[in-house]
């Protein structure tokens, strides 16, 4: 005769993750007592790994050496741990970098936004998806993902950009999740560049109106 027992024990499992970063002031940070609005920046595929190098290689971060930016630019890099390490496995480690980062320097709580290319674009969806409350806006480039959850997203400003000729992550990745948000009310709105290819973030990154548009976005 059988007989069905129940054995029901929970378990933390915690793991160690570090995250390398490279950090850039905006020139009057030390002139002030103000604080300053955040910016995310979630570099693609090919800059993973442990070369802090790769980082400058696109987006922001390469502009800052030449410019500065009236945001704290904090751009981490996605450890290389298995072929397949994305961004998706790190949404929690990098909010808590967030965190600490706030703690160090002077962080507008109601001013972080994020940003990010191809890969990163894909993890800006995502992690502003599964914190929408601390991002005042989101800015993926040539990114896509699951539209589960989208609705989430409903109250965070989204300027989305796509090359139309990207062969890489094609364009009807990141109109999928635009449409999505659209149909639950979201604010949202998508730049197409007709003559790009999967590199939208240059054009993108040295347009002043994309920071201009952060910087009107704030949270309530």
């Amino acid at each position: 005769m059988l007989s069905e027992h129940l054995f029901q024990k929970e378990i933390t499992v915690t793991k160690e993750v570090e995250l390398a970063y490279l950090l850039s002031l905006p020139t009057d940070y030390n002139d002030s007592e103000k604080e300053f609005p955040l910016l995310l920046f979630l570099h693609g595929m090919g800059e993973r790994g442990n070369d802090l190098e790769l980082v400058k290689r696109h987006g922001p971060l390469k502009l800052a050496e030449k410019q500065s930016f009236p945001f704290i630019l904090l751009a981490p890099q996605c450890p290389l741990e298995l072929s397949y390490s994305t961004w998706a496995l790190y949404l929690d480690d990098l909010m808590a970098l967030i965190d600490h980062i706030s703690t160090v320097y002077r962080v507008d709580a109601q001013k972080i936004y994020v940003t990010g290319l191809s890969m990163g674009g894909y993890g800006t969806w995502e992690i502003a998806k599964k914190y929408p409350d601390r991002f005042a806006a989101a800015a993926p480039i040539c990114g896509g993902g699951s539209i589960k959850g989208i609705e989430r997203l409903k109250d965070v400003p989204v300027w989305a950009f796509h090359g139309e000729k990207d062969d890489v992550v094609p364009l009807d990745e990141g109109e999928k999740m635009v449409q999505a948000l659209q149909d639950v009310g979201g604010n949202v709105k998508l730049t197409v560049y007709p003559d790009a290819a999967h590199d939208s973030w240059t054009d993108t990154y040295r347009n002043p109106d994309l920071y201009t548009w952060l910087l009107q976005q704030e949270k309530k």
